[in-house]
């Protein structure tokens, strides 16, 4: 008789980073050694236990130190004695344990006992970060946009740049240069009268001293720091990560009469595109901006008839580069001519590999001005200010508040200044075409000719039938679109901003639901970031605390919690009051 179906802690749906990262961190036993008094965890945790602060003293006690109350108890709802405390606590769903502070890691080894169990499942395939490094090898991508600490790494801060180091790689670095020292941000100038005469004086962005900081990794290197962190935590063990795209999302109680046994609590039920069906207690949703799930931004929506011919693609569709038709056509060293859409970087790095590959002439078209930013975020948000607009961010009154401030951070898709020096030496050997505040007013495809005809506003000149066009337009993160969440929506209905999810703190679905959304979906508590490497890392703290709550894992070591959460003290013994007398 064939074994019940397992019932696992923790299924995350989607292998990239924010995957990787939330995978890491529940492995991660002393997390806390990333984070800084400035950074967004302990903000979270102060503001997440404001007034509920009790400072124990405890002198011959193994107990000491601060401790937040709802571990602790109070005199109201039990005690502690010697080390453990017996109180009936509240949680999260209502429901009460006794318990010790829960831990979810008592052992970077993800076959201890004391792990959560966990599943991977993503639709393009078996292997973590398998989307990531295909796309940036399609498009021949040598370099990372995000600094040295933009990573998924959560033991360390700046594991990245040890591990460039320990491996003697320091090659692979590339100096990000201009948002360090002397440079200085327009929007951050100050005029002052001095002897009379007014003077402009800017304001360093970054400080000097985090230069080492400002460099970013190689594709490759980055790649094999992430599969240095899969080996570090036993990620890669046979069967933790399936090929399935995942179809549909329920959360509730099992029918009876089913092949797993009862249970007293609702489990999800995740179903996939081959009908396959596996079962969690929660469930972290971690797709990127590439998954099925994800609507693509088109100017206009193709014909079938112009996709059959394979006349046009997103960015993200991209499997070989250029097209057959193209391809053919230079081999032939006939005229050829392409046109990007878009004004993000993406859309700078088609136009320059189109160049490389003999494309005769690229048009590169952009509905708005041609914006030139390191980062695709505003360097407050990374450099000596980032407290201040972290902290603005955090405690916004509202979320319409917050996503304005998305907004205005970010600005839309931007180039960075490498990219846009490449582009215009392009434009200026007349192999390519920059026209910025441009749209295509009409398109229309010829089979016969296999070519476009396009007119735009304002019109170019001589614009002459197009060959292939690339729309490096972006994708749209609208959970209300996604077909897996439409049973959740049903059942459990949240609020929406612009189609990002009102989540709860922990990025919980709702606090009954224990359904985590992490990466550019919880973009409304991790802030402009989000969709970076860097929200993948915050994204997956925030996670990992949920998911404590969730499973409430017991462990107790002499009496003190040595947990994720930050509380108590691992160097306990070590403490002098034990040798008085």
């Amino acid at each position: 008789m064939p074994s019940p179906p397992e019932i696992r802690d923790v299924i995350i749906i989607g292998a990239g980073p924010c995957g990787l990262g939330v995978a890491a961190r529940l492995h991660e036993e002393t997390p806390s050694v990333m984070f800084t008094d400035e950074e967004h965890q302990r903000y979270h945790w102060i503001k997440k236990h404001s007034g509920r602060m009790n400072l124990v003293q405890a002198r011959r006690s193994k107990m000491n130190g601060v401790r937040a109350e709802k571990w602790n108890g109070n005199s109201s709802s039990g005690s502690c004695k010697n080390g453990s405390c017996d109180t009936d606590r509240h949680r999260r769903g209502s429901t009460e344990s006794d318990s010790s502070v829960p831990s979810l890691s008592s052992s970077t080894s993800s076959s201890s006992s004391a792990s959560v169990s966990t599943l991977v499942l993503d639709g393009s395939g078996d292997r973590w970060m398998q989307r990531w490094n295909n796309a940036f090898r399609t498009l021949e991508i040598e370099q990372l946009r995000s600094p040295m600490f933009f990573h998924v790494d959560p033991g360390d801060r700046d594991g990245m740049l040890a591990y460039t180091q320990e491996v003697g790689r320091e090659e692979d670095l590339w100096e990000i240069s201009g948002c360090v020292g002397k440079e200085m941000s327009k929007h951050k100038k100050k005029k002052r009268r001095q002897g009379g005469k007014q003077q402009t004086i800017g304001e360093v962005e970054i400080d000097e001293r985090d230069r080492k900081d400002y460099f970013s990794p190689s594709t490759g290197l980055f790649a094999d720091y992430c599969s240095s962190i899969i080996r570090r935590y036993s990620l890669d063990e046979p069967g933790q990560i399936l090929q399935r795209e995942v179809t549909d999302l329920s959360y509730d109680y099992l029918p009876k009469g089913s092949d797993i046994p009862a249970s007293n609590s609702k489990i999800f039920t995740v179903t996939t595109s081959t009908g396959d069906k596996f079962y969690s207690r929660a469930v972290v949703l971690a797709i990127g901006a590439g998954g099925a799930s994800v609507s693509k931004i088109f100017p206009w929506k193709p014909t079938s008839e112009a996709e059959g011919a394979a006349a046009c693609c997103h960015s993200m569709e991209i499997r070989s580069f250029p097209s057959p038709h193209v391809q053919r056509k230079i081999q032939r060293r006939q005229e050829t001519n392409v046109v990007v859409v878009g004004g993000g970087l993406s859309s700078a790095q088609i136009v320059d590999m189109a160049v490389r590959k003999g494309v005769s002439k690229v048009w590169f078209l952009m509905r708005s001005e041609l914006k030139v930013k390191h980062f695709d975020i505003s360097l407050p948000w990374m450099g000596k200010f980032k407290n201040w607009e972290k902290a603005a961010f955090w405690s916004a009154d509202t979320d319409e508040e917050r996503l304005e401030m998305m907004k205005t951070a970010r600005n839309g898709g931007s180039i960075t200044p490498r990219y846009t020096k490449i582009v215009r030496q392009h434009a200026a050997r007349h192999r390519a075409s920059i026209h910025s505040c441009t749209v295509i007013q009409s398109h229309e495809y010829n089979p016969d000719t296999q070519t476009w005809t396009l007119t735009t506003d304002p019109p170019i000149p001589n614009l002459p039938p197009i060959d292939y066009i690339y729309f490096a337009t972006g994708a749209r993160a609208d959970i209300s679109e996604m077909p897996l969440l439409s049973r959740m929506h049903n059942q459990y209905p949240i609020e929406i901003k612009q189609g990002l999810p009102c989540l709860t703190d922990d990025l919980m679905w709702r606090p009954d639901v224990p359904l985590f959304l992490t990466g550019r979906l919880a973009g409304l508590r991790l802030g402009p970031g989000a969709p970076n490497l860097e929200g993948a890392r915050l994204g997956a703290e925030r996670v990992a605390w949920g998911i404590e709550e969730v499973l409430e894992k017991k462990k107790d070591v002499s009496g003190e919690c040595e947990g994720f959460c930050g509380l108590g003290n691992r160097y306990e013994s070590l403490r002098l009051d034990d040798w008085e007398d």
